[in-house]
């Protein structure tokens, strides 16, 4: 039986999806159709995002193992993003939804290693995997609800605009619910060890050197969105087509991390990342039609979600107990510094060479990033995975 904290912050994770999530696949079709955008700029709006969030997320990772409590990071990280969100669909110019998107992801900077280390420090280490595969699973499945209802608002005729704005009314069940959430009493930690890079497990360094690569070289998923449209989709059913993605992903999000409990964070990661290089081949030297379409997107989709459990389960199971928070901060950190230069890069070549040739590209510098984690983890990944 999972702990209440876990079960509570996870369906804060799916009501604060649901809001995000009602908006995430229109955004591009809003910057470049309605803003007048292109590709590189789509790709700048979501690096400056996450880059940001990534340095807040070891700042509040940071205070939070040095006695600040984590409840009120979370909840202030998740008030202030769902104060900002849907405004973006008031944007008159595509430098006003990049300040918005900061300031949301600001949000997520301040909430999101102190959840991960809540749930760490409630959850009994042989349920670690389970514990984080629910917790993405429940944030997947608020990913299917968002896009579904945002698809019902505009096949009743609501502009963009108004989808938008409609993204307030989960959010506010989401501050409604952080409210019940008790934060356990721990012994207080005002002079913990420094967190030194040299002192973290092997497979936890190639953890994070591995997922910073993978973000650099990742195909952001809002560009699968283009890729769709580009090839006959329609804008209505963009939404409808993301929340299949989130469908595939919900039950895989568990399961990818009940396997790694059983069999071992090593295998499923590696599982996973090679599931997503073929994904990405395909989508290079993919033909024209529907079925390949959908089919490919929910490949890619699943290819993601199978990892999501098992990268944070080994961060909880590799890092000090004094320093998780911290621990879970420089991993964030280091996968959303990546997404700036990532999200430009992978932009820059789609609008330059092509989608095929970003796909490509994507997929080599996955293989690359799998790589490092295996030289890096070796025989060691045995001692924490």
């Amino acid at each position: 039986m999972l702990p209440r904290t876990v079960i509570l912050l996870s369906w804060v994770s799916f009501l604060n999806d649901a809001a995000s999530e009602l908006i995430t696949p229109l955004l591009p079709l809003f910057l470049t159709a309605r803003l007048g955008a292109g590709p590189w700029a789509v790709g700048l709006v979501e690096g400056v995002a996450e880059a940001t969030a990534s340095l807040l997320k070891i700042v509040s990772g940071y205070l939070a193992d040095r006695g600040l409590r984590h409840k009120p990071l979370v909840f202030s990280g998740y008030a202030l993003s769902n104060l900002c969100r849907p405004l973006i669909g008031l944007a008159g110019a595509w430098g006003a939804v990049l300040g918005l998107r900061f300031l949301d992801r600001v949000g997520k900077g301040l909430r999101t290693a102190p959840r991960d280390a809540l749930i760490a420090h409630t959850t009994p280490p042989e349920l670690l995997g389970r514990a984080f595969g629910f917790h993405r699973a429940l944030d997947n499945a608020g990913a299917i609800v968002g896009p579904v209802v945002g698809f019902w608002l505009l096949q009743q005729g609501l502009p963009m605009t108004e989808v938008f704005l409609w993204s307030a009314v989960p959010g506010a069940c989401v501050l409604l619910l952080l409210l019940w959430i008790q934060e356990p009493k721990r012994p207080p930690k005002l002079s913990p060890p420094p967190l030194r890079w040299r002192a973290l497990e092997r497979p936890l360094r190639g953890l994070i050197l591995a997922s910073g690569g993978l973000q650099l070289t990742t195909a952001p998923e809002v560009f699968l969105v283009l890729w769709a449209t580009d090839r006959g989709l329609e804008l209505a059913w963009a939404p409808l087509l993301w929340a299949a993605a989130s469908a595939v992903k919900t039950p895989l999000a568990m399961l990818g991390g009940e396997w790694s409990d059983r069999i071992g964070r090593f295998k499923v990661l590696l599982l996973g990342w090679s599931g997503r290089i073929a994904t990405l081949f395909a989508l290079a030297l993919a033909e024209d039609g529907a079925l390949v379409t959908w089919g490919l997107f929910l490949a890619y989709a699943a290819s993601l979600a199978l990892t999501e459990g098992p990268e944070r389960a080994l961060v909880g199971t590799c890092a000090p107990p004094a320093l998780r928070a911290s621990a879970f901060g420089l991993y964030h950190m280091t996968v959303g510094l990546a997404a700036l230069p990532g999200g430009v890069i992978f932009g820059s070549v789609w609008q330059w060479g092509g989608a095929s040739l970003a796909f490509a590209l994507s997929a080599l510098g996955t293989a690359a990033s799998a790589a490092v984690f295996l030289a890096y983890a070796g025989r060691a990944h045995k001692a924490c995975t």
